[in-house]
Order: structure tokens, then C-alpha cells, then sequence
């Protein structure tokens, strides 16, 4: 006679969404908190002002959220956001292609830099620490080589910086002027979800994270795979860098340096596991808003921004803890 095991409740601890839960609460805390120490936070300018700061870290977040849930680290995301804005700039002003053509442009070469970074990790089997910190420095002494150390506008183009400062929202609801940035940050998060959770990329990049060996050894191309999670997470870089100079109607050369931690932190915060194997899109966002309004809020209440980064800081130490907790009991 054999008997069945019982099933135990699992403790919420050991839910694998107890961390976004937690990133939520912990933003709609903030949220409450600000407002009442400020009455400026409400503003529907400030608002849309969080919204805009988001849109850019979220859309790096995003590709960085693939890489971490493989068990992998990026880098390199905000330099190649800078690479991908200097080469918007080099295509639709120094060339005067169409703004189709530079936005291609960016969009390629953020591809081809995570082509790079994949093919570098999976085929020579550099450590991804090394692989990406290597291309984080190649990206950005391009970035000043191309640009000649010099910023590229896009003066001639006005219709470019409507990309992302436009406002579709605008004219169907007059007054109420959401820049096109948020809406391209949201429907990339739209897609970055049916990615992860729909198609056979997302079910890899799960499965890589919890046992690449494993994966392995069921007959399946790894290095395959993992060349394609890093070529996304280049591809969200280059919409970033497109995102990013139509926001500020030029390309800065100089520009992309620690945002590469700001998108980490997102994704950590938001419950992605830096162990791989575990993490949501949704989570990705909500952290990313946490960093958004945190930075706003602190600014508002004129905290010094050296405090600001050490508060960061240590609310990414606390979310990696709490996610080791969370690993242990179960």
C-alpha cells in the first residue's frame, strides 16, 4: 500500500509573486507618502513627468528583464542606448535619410550590439559580467568616435522629436497630453509580455535560467537561444536610444552611463530573480515606476541627490534580500 504525499500550502514567502506583490505596495506607499509631504506631487505635470523619466528606464528594463530571467547580466544597455541615439542622429541628420530610415537605423544597431553580446557569452563562453562590461565600453567610445565628441541635433527634423513628445492623447482628449513616450513604453511592455509568456523565446529564456545544462542535454541549441535573449535585450536598447534622443531632439554622445544600473534596479525590485528562472514583465514595470517616483519624490522634497542615490541604493539591497528569503524557505 502506498500513500500519496500531502500537499502542504505553500507559505506566501514561497509565492512567486510575493516580491511584486511587495514592489507594489511598497510603490502606492510612496505615492501616499509624497503626496502628503508635498502638495506639488499630484500635479498632473509632475505626473506626466514621472511617466516620461519611466518610459526610457522602463524600456531598457524590459530587455534587461529577459537577460536576468536566463540567468545573465547586461551592462551594456545604456551605453548601446547612447550607440543606437549618436546612429539615429548620424542616419536622419549627417545622411538625411527619412526618419524611418534613422529609426531602422537605431533600432539595428542596438540588435546587432546584443547580437554581439549573445554570440560573445554563448559561443566563447565569456562570463556575461566580462562579455557585456566589454561592450559597454566599446559602445561608448563609438558613441564618441562617430559623434566626433560632439552632440548631433536634429533642428532640421521637427517631426522627429514628435516620436516621443507629441501627443497622441492630446488629440483625441484635448488637455489631457500624455507625450508618446509613455505610449511607447507601454505597448513595448505589451509586447515584451506576449514574448515572455506566449511564445517558445519566453518558454527558453525560463528554462535557461532554471537549468541551462538540463536544457542542454535535452537535445536543445542553448547558444541559439541565448544569442536571441541577448539580441532582444539590444533591440529594447535601440528603441530606448531612438526614445531617448526624439525626447531630446538630439543624440548626446556623452550620455547612457548608469543607466544601465537604474534599469537593473527596476527589474530587481520588481521581483526578477537574479538567480534566473523567475520574473514577470509586470513586475519590470512596477519597479520601474518605484525608481521613477522615488527619484521625483525625493527631488520634490529637496533631498540632496547623493542622498537619493544611497536611498536607491538600498532599496535594491533590501529586494535582493528579500528574494534570497523567499528562495530559501522554499
Amino acid at each position: 500500500m502506498t500513500t500519496e504525499p500531502v500537499p502542504q500550502k505553500r507559505s506566501i514567502l514561497k509565492s512567486d509573486a510575493t516580491q511584486k506583490l511587495l514592489a507594489f505596495a511598497g510603490l502606492i506607499i510612496m505615492l501616499v507618502f509624497f503626496s502628503l509631504a508635498s502638495p506639488n506631487f499630484f500635479q498632473f505635470s509632475n505626473i506626466v513627468g514621472i511617466l516620461l523619466a519611466t518610459s526610457v528606464n522602463g524600456i531598457l528594463a524590459l530587455g534587461v528583464t529577459f537577460v536576468i530571467i536566463s540567468a545573465g547580466i547586461d551592462l551594456s544597455v545604456g551605453t548601446v542606448m547612447t550607440l543606437s541615439a549618436v546612429m539615429t542622429g548620424v542616419f536622419i541628420t549627417n545622411l538625411g535619410f527619412p526618419i524611418w530610415v534613422g529609426v531602422l537605423g537605431g533600432l539595428v544597431t542596438g540588435g546587432l550590439a546584443g547580437f554581439t553580446n549573445g554570440t560573445v557569452i554563448a559561443k566563447m563562453r565569456i562570463p556575461p559580467f566580462i562579455a557585456t562590461l566589454g561592450m559597454l565600453y566599446i559602445a561608448k567610445g563609438l558613441s564618441l568616435v562617430i559623434s566626433g565628441l560632439k552632440p548631433i541635433y536634429f533642428t532640421d527634423t521637427p517631426a522627429f522629436n514628435q516620436i516621443a513628445m507629441g501627443s497622441i492623447t492630446g488629440r483625441i482628449i484635448p488637455g489631457f497630453d500624455i507625450p508618446n513616450a509613455v505610449l511607447i513604453f507601454f505597448l513595448a511592455a505589451i509586447v515584451a509580455n506576449i514574448i515572455l509568456t506566449k511564445t517558445i523565446l519566453g518558454r527558453y529564456t525560463f528554462a535557461i535560467g532554471s537549468n541551462e545544462e538540463a536544457l542542454r542535454l535535452s537535445g536543445v541549441n542553448v547558444s541559439a537561444w541565448k544569442i536571441a535573449v541577448y539580441t532582444l535585450a539590444g533591440l529594447f536598447s535601440g528603441l530606448a536610444g531612438v526614445v531617448i534622443a526624439s525626447r531630446l531632439n538630439s543624440a548626446q554622445p556623452a550620455l547612457g552611463a548608469g543607466y544601465e544600473l537604474d534599469a537593473i534596479a527596476a527589474v530587481v525590485i520588481g521581483g526578477t530573480s537574479l538567480s534566473g528562472g523567475e520574473g514577470t514583465i509586470l513586475g519590470t514595470v512596477i519597479g520601474a515606476f518605484v525608481i521613477s517616483v522615488l527619484t521625483n519624490g525625493l527631488r520634490i522634497m529637496s533631498v540632496p541627490q547623493e542622498w537619493q542615490i544611497v536611498i536607491t541604493g538600498a532599496i535594491v539591497i533590501l529586494a535582493v534580500w528579500a528574494d534570497m528569503l523567499r528562495r530559501n524557505r522554499s
